[in-house]
C-alpha cells in the first residue's frame, strides 16, 4: 500500500521546498500491506509523564514526544526552550531575544501557564504574579539532561490543573550513569559569552553532580534585550539500602535582563534594567519494595524575587502633565510543595494512586494594591489505572479531585482504549478532561498609578475579578504510532478536538482614572463562548541511511473563537524538518528548518488593539567535529547559528506596535537577530 499525505504548510512553502518535503514523506510511508510481527526499530521508549507509570509510548494515554539527551546536544542550542519548535502541535517564539513564549497550540498569555513543566519532578511554574516559566534562566544544564518527555493533550490527572493544555517533564540523569566532567564555553555574536561546567563525585553510596552555568548574550540587533544568567545547582543521590534512595537538588539562579523599548506611550515600558533571583530544594524519597511496587515521596520549596521598577513620563498637555509616576513589578513568591504516590503492578494491571498539597504566597504590593493576595492553597488526589484487558486491547482510566483556594472542587478525568495491531503499528482513542488554574493576579491583580504631587489617580490598568471561573477543556482525540521497514521510519499521528470553555481574557472595562481614555482599564473576565480547535500534527522520523536521520513535524489547526483576536493566537499551521547527519567519525551536522504561521502570540499588558505577525521560515544549524584525546578525554568543536532564513518578528508587543503606528512607524518593533557561536567542549 502506498500512502500520500498532502501537505498545505503555508504560501510560502509552495515551492521547491514543498515538493522536497513531499517527497520525503512518500518514501518514508511507503509501507507493505501486513506488516510481520518482529519490530522493524528498535524496543519503544518506556515514559513516565502520561500516567506515573512506566508504559511503553504506544500503551501510554495519549500522544506522547520523547527527546532524548544525545538530540538535545546534538541540536547545539543555547537556550533549552528552543528544540520545542520541532515538536508537533507546539508554537514558541520570542518577543525579545532573554526569553521565550512557549505553549501548545498556542493560545497562551503573555507569560503562558497552560502547560506544567518539570524538572525531575518539581514545578519550575512561576506562581508570581503573572505565572509562567523564565525558560531564560533555567537552573539545568543541557548536557545533564537524560530525555524530556512532552505529553501532547490534557494532563491534569497525573499532574493537576497546570497540564490544562499538556506537559513537560525533563528528567535529568542519576549521578551514576554515565559520570563525566565538562567544560565548555560559547562565543560568538551578538554578545555570546557562555561558560558551564560540570562535575562529579562520588563517597561510598554518596554521589554527587554540580553544575555551574554563565551566560551572556546582548540579545535581539537594535533591541533592549540583553542578559545575564548565573546558575549554581546540584544533585545529590543516597543509596540508603537495597530498596530505599534519597535524591536532593538544591539550585541558586540570578538573572539581570535588559527591557522595555525606546519608544513607549508615557513611557510606560521604558528602556530599564530587572533583575531576578530563584532558590530551590527539592527532595525525593524513593521505596522500592520489588519490582512491581513503589512508593515515592516528592518535597520541593521554591523562592524567587523579582525587581523591575521604573519611572513613567506624563509630558505637559496631558491631564495633569507633566507627571512622573513610579510604576513597577516587583514581586516576591514563596512555593512549598508535598506530595506522594504509590503504584504496584502485575502481569496485567498497572494502578498509581496518590495526593498533594501545595501552598503559594506572593508579596508585590503595586500589583496589589488593595493588599496583598490571600495565600494560594492545592489539595489534589489521584488514581491511574492500567488494564490489559486482552493481548491486543487495553484500558487507561484516570481520575483527579482537586480544589483550589476558593474554587470549587473539580473532578478530571481521562479515559483511552489503546488497540495494539500488531508489534509495529497501533491506534488510541481517548477523552480527557482539564480545569485550568488561576493565575493570582487574574484574580487579585490591582494596578493603579497615582500623580505624585496630587495624588489624583492617573490609570487604572488592572482591575481585581475575584469571581472569576476556571476554564475547562474538554479533549477527544484519535491517535496513530506505526513503524515501517523502508527506511526504519514511523509515523506519529494525532487527530484532536478541544472545546475550552471559559476561557479567560483581558476585557477593556469602565475607570474613572484620568488617562482611560489613552491607556484604559481592563480586567480578567470569562469568555461567554466555547473556543473550540480541531486539527491534526504528526511527525515522522526516517534513517535513510547508516548516520542519517530526518524528522518532519506539522500541524494544522481551524480555530473558532467567535473572536478574530482570540483566534490570531493560535497560528493555523506550524512545520518544522530536521536532517542530523553523521558523516564520519569526526563530523557530524544537524539543520532544521521551521516554519510558523501568523501568529498574535499574547493578549498584552494594554491589549487595546490587535496585531499579527507575519508567517516566516527560519533556519538553524550546526557543524561539530570532535576527536578523542589522551586518557579518555573527548573534544568537540561546533559552529552554530539560529535565525538564518529570512528577517522576521515571531512576537509582538501589541501596544508597542500601536504607539508606533501613531508615531506613523508601521514597521515591527522586535526583528529576531541571528546568532552565530563558536563551541568548544571537553569531556573528561
Amino acid at each position: 500500500m502506498r500512502i500520500a499525505l498532502n501537505l498545505p504548510i503555508g504560501a510560502r512553502l509552495n515551492s521547491g521546498r514543498t515538493m522536497t518535503l513531499a517527497c520525503i514523506l512518500l518514501l518514508v510511508a511507503n509501507a507493505p500491506h501486513a506488516a510481520p510481527e518482529n519490530t522493524y526499530l528498535s524496543d519503544l521508549p518506556v515514559v513516565l509523564s502520561a500516567s506515573r507509570m512506566p508504559q511503553p509510548l504506544n500503551e501510554a494515554p495519549g500522544a506522547v514526544t520523547v527527546i532524548d539527551g544525545d538530540f538535545i546536544r546534538a541540536t547545539g542550542y543555547r537556550d533549552l526552550a528552543r528544540i520545542f519548535r520541532l515538536v508537533p502541535g507546539m508554537q514558541v517564539g520570542q518577543e525579545r531575544g532573554n526569553n521565550y513564549w512557549v505553549t501548545y497550540h498556542g493560545l497562551g498569555g503573555t507569560f503562558p501557564s497552560e502547560l506544567q513543566v518539570l524538572i525531575d519532578g518539581r514545578s519550575i511554574y512561576s506562581p508570581s504574579s503573572f505565572g509562567g516559566v523564565d525558560w531564560g534562566a533555567l537552573p539545568l544544564n543541557i548536557d545533564e539532561i537524560d530525555r524530556i518527555e512532552i505529553v501532547r493533550g490534557p494532563n491534569a490527572v497525573t499532574y493537576g490543573a497546570n497540564a490544562f493544555m499538556g506537559a513537560i517533564n525533563i528528567i535529568t540523569r542519576h549521578t551514576l550513569q554515565e559520570p563525566i566532567n565538562l567544560i565548555r564555553t560559547s562565543v560568538g555574536s551578538p554578545g555570546i559569552r557562555d561558560l558551564d561546567a560540570m562535575t562529579y563525585t562520588r563517597y561510598g553510596a554518596v554521589s554527587m553532580r554540580i553544575t555551574a552555568i554563565a551566560h551572556n548574550d546582548d540579545g535581539f540587533y537594535n533591541l533592549n534585550d540583553a542578559r545575564r544568567v548565573e546558575t549554581l545547582a546540584t544533585r545529590t543521590d543516597w543509596r540508603l539500602s537495597n530498596a530505599d534512595e534519597l535524591t536532593m537538588h538544591l539550585s541558586q539562579s540570578a538573572a539581570r535582563k535588559d527591557e522595555g523599548y525606546s519608544k513607549s506611550l508615557f513611557d510606560n515600558n521604558p528602556e530599564r534594567k530587572s533583575s531576578s533571583s530563584t532558590q530551590a530544594v527539592h527532595l525525593t524519597w524513593t521505596h522500592a519494595a520489588s519490582a512491581n511496587e513503589e512508593t515515592l515521596l516528592n518535597y520541593y520549596h521554591n523562592r524567587e524575587h523579582l525587581t523591575d521598577g521604573w519611572t513613567a513620563n506624563l509630558p505637559a498637555g496631558y491631564p495633569f502633565g507633566p507627571s512622573q509616576p513610579s510604576l513597577d513589578r516587583n514581586r516576591r513568591s514563596v512555593r512549598n510543595h508535598i506530595e506522594g504516590q504509590h503504584r504496584i503492578s502485575t502481569e496485567h494491571r498497572q494502578l498509581v494512586w496518590g495526593a498533594e498539597a501545595r501552598r503559594d504566597e506572593i508579596d508585590a504590593p503595586f500589583l496589589y494594591s488593595g493588599g496583598n493576595p490571600p495565600a494560594e492553597k492545592l489539595f489534589r488526589t489521584f488514581v491511574n489505572l492500567d488494564e490489559h484487558l486482552s493481548r491486543n486491547w487495553q484500558l487507561n482510566l484516570g481520575i483527579s479531585v482537586e480544589h483550589y483556594s476558593g474554587e470549587p472542587t473539580h473532578i478530571a478525568p481521562r479515559v483511552f482504549l489503546n488497540t495494539q495491531i500488531n508489534a509495529n503499528h497501533s491506534l488510541r482513542t481517548g477523552f480527557s478532561r482539564a480545569w485550568q488554574q488561576l493565575l493570582t493576579f487574574q484574580k487579585y491583580g490591582d494596578v493603579r498609578s497615582y500623580d505624585p504631587a496630587t495624588g489624583t489617580l492617573l490609570v487604572y490598568p488592572n482591575q481585581p475579578n475575584p469571581d472569576l471561573k476556571q476554564a475547562r477543556i474538554d479533549s477527544m482525540e484519535v491517535g496513530y504510532l506505526g513503524r515501517f521497514k523502508p527506511m526504519q521510519s514511523s509515523l506519529d499521528v494525532r487527530l484532536f478536538n478541544e472545546r475550552i470553555t471559559n476561557y479567560t481574557v483581558l476585557t477593556q472595562v469602565p475607570s474613572t482614572a484620568v488617562l482611560t481614555p489613552y491607556i484604559g482599564s481592563f480586567q480578567y473576565m470569562n469568555l461567554q463562548h466555547p473556543v473550540t480547535l480541531r486539527g491534526v500534527e504528526y511527525q515522522i522520523k526516517a534513517k535513510p541511511r547508516a548516520g542519517t536521520e530526518i524528522l518532519f513535524s506539522h500541524t494544522l489547526i481551524a480555530r473558532h473563537a467567535q473572536d478574530p483576536g482570540i483566534e490570531d493566537r493560535i497560528a493555523p499551521y506550524t512545520a518544522s524538518l530536521t536532517w542530523l547527519q553523521q558523516w564520519n567519525g569526526a563530523w557530524s551536522s544537524v539543520l532544521s528548518m521551521v516554519r510558523m504561521g501568523p501568529l498574535s502570540g499574547s493578549d498584552g499588558f494594554v491589549p487595546i488593539v490587535q496585531y499579527t505577525a507575519k508567517p516566516y521560515t527560519t533556519i538553524d544549524m550546526r557543524l561539530a567535529w570532535h576527536t578523542r584525546l589522551e586518557q579518555g578525554k573527548k573534544l568537540e568543536i561546533s559552529l552554530n547559528a539560529i535565525n538564518l532564513g529570512e528577517r522576521h518578528q515571531e512576537m509582538p508587543d501589541r501596544s508597542e506596535q500601536t504607539y508606533l503606528a501613531v508615531l506613523g512607524d508601521n514597521t515591527p518593533a522586535n526583528y529576531a537577530s541571528r546568532m552565530v557561536y563558536l563551541s568548544a567542549s571537553l569531556e573528561f
